[in-house]
């Protein structure tokens, strides 16, 4: 396993990996991955499309040492983004691989992230960046994903899922124009994948200082001293862990087990599981 993996000897390791490449035929991809992951004895899931492959996947060191060299060999994908974790517990009931139209849906056309996507920024030099009033910095996950933490200063677009950022987005764009603006603008994820689309996205609406933060939020709270992180709160992740701290150590939520969502251990969630749309329980 990479060196970036850590040494805890937890018994599972937790794979969060993707990569955008162009795949030919998907659908013959997925179903070699089902039959090796089916063999190495992995749970998780994996999304394949024609503009490449995304998922976490969880297992022994070697199963996910052998899925992650196999996916390293299909076409462009030897420089594969992977975040490594570990967990005592299995964090996910069942293996699946799934085939889309894409790996994260965004519903913007035809965009390629592998050229158009915004320039890479590590951990400190996002600092940087992020400090510079000047900069727009913009989060591109849900809601409820911003409502455990964010960066300090950074817009929530309030968005229930990835598709409804594009017409986000473009209001905001008009926004700028109509006060003569082009700043420079900062944009963050989870791992990286959205960013990836999103800054794409914001490249061909025609601005061009665009930038991303490198391997997302998990690797700068992975690689980021507490003491110098613009971090505020903790980072929701799709597994049982829920959230992750500094140092990628589990957090305080708990997840709703009606509808799903996310909130603090010691806090009171108003579920929308039942038909009232209103259940509070506390964890």
């Amino acid at each position: 396993m990479s060196a970036t993996s850590p040494a805890t000897p937890s018994a599972y390791a937790i794979a969060a990996l993707y990569r955008f490449a162009r795949f030919d035929d998907p659908d013959a991809i997925a179903a070699r991955l089902r039959a090796l992951c089916s063999d190495l004895g992995t749970r998780g899931t994996l999304i394949v499309a024609g503009e490449g492959i995304n998922g976490t996947v969880a297992g022994s060191d070697d199963a996910i040492a052998a899925l992650v060299g196999h996916i390293r060999m299909l076409p462009g994908c030897a420089d594969l983004d992977v975040k490594y974790a570990r967990a005592d517990a299995p964090p996910f009931a069942r293996m699946k691989v799934k085939v889309k139209a894409e790996i994260v849906t965004l519903g913007a056309g035809d965009l390629d992230p592998g050229t158009q996507a915004g320039d890479y920024l590590d951990p400190a030099q996002w600092n940087a960046l992020i400090a510079d009033p000047d900069t727009i910095v913009i989060d591109t996950r849900n809601a409820y994903e911003v409502a455990c933490g964010t960066f300090e200063n950074a817009i929530d677009p309030a968005t229930r899922s990835f598709r409804e950022f594009p017409a986000w987005f473009d209001g905001l764009a008009e926004q700028l124009r109509a006060k003569g603006r082009e700043p420079k603008i900062a944009m963050f994820c989870t791992g990286g994948i959205r960013c990836e689309k999103s800054t794409a996205l914001v490249k061909a609406r025609g601005f061009d200082a665009v930038y991303h933060l490198k391997g997302g939020i998990l690797r700068y709270l992975e690689e980021m001293p507490e003491a110098q992180s613009r971090w505020q709160g903790e980072c929701y992740v799709f597994d049982e862990r829920v959230t992750v701290g500094h140092g990628l150590k589990p957090g305080n939520h708990v997840a709703c087990p009606a509808c799903g969502l996310p909130y603090p251990r010691e806090g009171e969630h108003v579920c929308a599981g039942d038909e009232t749309g209103a259940w509070p329980h506390r964890g």
